[in-house]
């Protein structure tokens, strides 16, 4: 789906190209728009965009696909920015996380309303509004209640179980769809040079490893190899995953474009109303006798032999 933005002084893209589930802008599903927001990455500690839907029960993040020198065809127009960007569920525990280890240094059991604050990225306590987050904290806090009210204390033992857990089944999703893994992979086209027997299970949980960690701290990341077992390298392997050796792939969206303009009741359901003058113009043009841009490419009929 193409999506839509007001044009803005010295800003040349006015639309972006995003593959999403009909969930997500399907506000028949839950009755309320998704909202782009911006939230603190919990691997960079820097902005990034993600999308809240279902009335911020459902967390996604964003993450856009780019190469030079391409483009879109939107509708009638050329679209300049050729960056696909992609909108897929993600676990609010990741970003969560953060803000539990910051506060777990004072050693204190607190209501967790008070620990996920960010003055530089407000809308990150929409993310206790998610469906997993509340049900879900047990895995990296402690949890006491005194009456009603519960109060949380982050547990670096519980978020290592809780990592590994998430490692192992990365493996297993690895192991199932016959990824290639280790140095059977050249570069990021899965070119398989090795067979499944040749790899070791250190090869998979390097490579499962190496995906959790670009959604979590490097000390974690660090941490986390440790409690796997796994010594760390003093160079990178090919046993890292190709997001680590990548130059042009499916990166998290730094927030710096205004994606927030989609957040309106019309994101993604209306089409442009009105022509600009060069598609009046173009309208005007007698095209009688003119090819059609698709006939240039498609392939010749050969003539049969008499």
């Amino acid at each position: 789906m193409a999506t839509k933005k007001k044009r803005t002084p010295n800003v040349h893209n006015d639309s972006w190209v995003v593959i999403a589930a009909d969930s997500v802008i399907d506000p028949q599903t839950h009755g309320s728009d998704p909202a782009f927001v911006r939230l603190r990455n919990p691997s960079t500690d820097g902005a990034s965009l993600y999308v809240l839907a279902s009335g911020d029960a459902q967390l996604y993040e964003v993450k856009a696909f780019e190469e030079d020198l391409h483009s879109w065809f939107v509708g009638q127009t050329v679209q300049r920015d050729g960056k696909l960007l992609f909108v897929t569920p993600m676990d609010p525990l990741y970003l969560i996380l953060p803000y539990l280890v910051k506060c777990g240094k004072e050693g204190k059991f607190q209501p967790v309303d008070q620990v996920v604050m960010d003055e530089e990225f407000p809308a990150c306590s929409r993310l206790l509004r998610c469906t997993r987050s509340l049900a879900s904290l047990h895995h990296i806090a402690e949890e006491k209640e005194v009456g009603s009210l519960k109060f949380h204390r982050y547990s670096e033992e519980k978020t290592m179980n809780w990592l590994k857990k998430k490692v192992e089944r990365t493996v297993v999703a690895l192991r199932n769809r016959n990824i290639s893994v280790g140095e059977g992979v050249k570069s990021t086209t899965y070119v398989r040079v090795k067979s499944e027997s040749d790899y070791c299970e250190e090869d998979y949980l390097r490579y499962g490893h190496g995906l959790i960690s670009e959604y979590i701290s490097e000390d974690l990341s660090k941490a986390l190899l440790r409690h796997l077992q796994l010594p760390e390298l003093t160079s990178p392997k090919e046993t890292e995953p190709p997001s680590k050796r990548r130059k042009l792939s499916d990166k998290p969206v730094e927030a710096g474009d205004d994606y927030t303009k989609f957040n309106s009741p019309d994101f993604a359901r209306k089409p442009p109303k009105k022509m600009t003058a060069a598609q009046k113009s173009l309208a005007k043009v007698d095209k009688t006798g003119m090819k059609t841009m698709s006939s240039f490419f498609s392939p010749k009929v050969k003539a049969e032999k008499k």
